[in-house]
């Protein structure tokens, strides 16, 4: 692993320079996966960045837990898009007990599709994680958001230490981890090189990053100017260089916070896999605009379903 003082090196390199360098660790192939937003809103968490909270007033629509039927429907929409694989994503600190059992039947059906099922459904517990992996969970989604020393600032409805534990367990099941962050939440760059140190250290299969896209109502609604586009590229780069093994997955922000230009070059120096869709309360690209953006820069899209 590197050191912070080696990160920071490269952070401050000629922009050009520094994605040359993360380009050295990119394979060719590009994956696309796909969210579906199985339960919206109502979150008991204070997370200063989400307007799915209940702590801030952001008018967004919300609905209970979907049906099975109406995931899976969406998961196929989604592969017909070029999704690799599918996540049930669901608000809340963790699975309400009374809707588990839903959301391993879900799981159990995308596998039957042939769909790789990925779930985002909070903090776990042993029993669970134990559960999901018994029912055939491939990839499970939980963003340590940012460092430790910054999470303070984040959420202090939760801590830290217990996303870290939800990680933990998923890797002592076998499940496969996406495990990313937020960037532009006012943190430093010495921080967003921890984040790329502690991500290492949990070396996840994937990486997604999401830019910071400040909602109305809540605390960071003003945050518009806390990382610019060339901030951006520096920490993917930093991010693909610390963690060559991860697939680094550019997620939410990257229509609203991104010009053209840069995407491209996202794409095709430092970022492996990208979101396709809407990112449950935000909107993307079209899955043709994507495809049309990687094919530009020379990428192979592993799933192509789209002419």
């Amino acid at each position: 692993m590197y050191t912070k003082a080696e990160l920071l090196k490269f952070y401050n390199m000629e922009l050009n320079s520094l994605l040359k360098e993360a380009q050295k660790y990119l394979k060719n192939e590009f994956e696309f996966c796909s969210i579906i937003s199985a339960r919206t809103g109502k979150c008991s968490q204070n997370c200063r960045y989400c307007a799915q909270s209940s702590h801030y007033n952001t008018e967004i629509e919300t609905h209970p837990l979907l049906e099975v039927q109406t995931v899976v429907d969406a998961a196929k929409d989604s592969v017909k898009n070029s999704a690799d694989r599918v996540a049930i994503v669901t608000s809340g600190k963790t699975p309400d007990e009374s809707d588990f059992d839903r959301m391993l039947e879900m799981i159990k059906a995308l596998n039957a599709e042939g769909i790789k099922s990925c779930a985002s459904i909070g903090i776990l517990n042993e029993e669970q994680a134990k559960l999901l992996a018994q029912n055939g969970l491939v990839r499970f989604h939980h963003n340590i958001n940012t460092c430790k020393s910054y999470h303070p600032q984040i959420c202090t409805t939760h801590t830290y230490e217990d996303r870290i534990n939800t990680v933990k367990l998923v890797q002592k099941y076998g499940i496969e981890l996406c495990c990313g962050v937020i960037i532009g939440m006012g943190e430093t760059i010495e921080q967003r090189i921890e984040m790329a140190m502690e991500l290492a250290e949990i070396n996840p299969e994937s990486i997604p990053v999401n830019i910071l896209t400040p909602i109305p109502n809540t605390p960071f609604e003003s945050y518009i100017d806390k990382i610019d586009e060339e901030n951006v590229l520096r920490t993917l780069a930093v991010f693909k260089i610390a963690c060559p093994n991860s697939s680094i997955r550019l997620a939410g922000g990257k229509k609203s916070r991104l010009s053209l230009e840069s995407i491209e070059k996202a794409f095709s120096h430092c970022v492996d896999s990208t979101i396709v869709g809407n990112y449950l309360t935000t909107t993307g690209f079209t899955p043709s605009e994507d495809v049309k953006l990687i094919q530009k820069v020379g990428r192979k899209i592993t799933n192509l379903q789209l002419v």
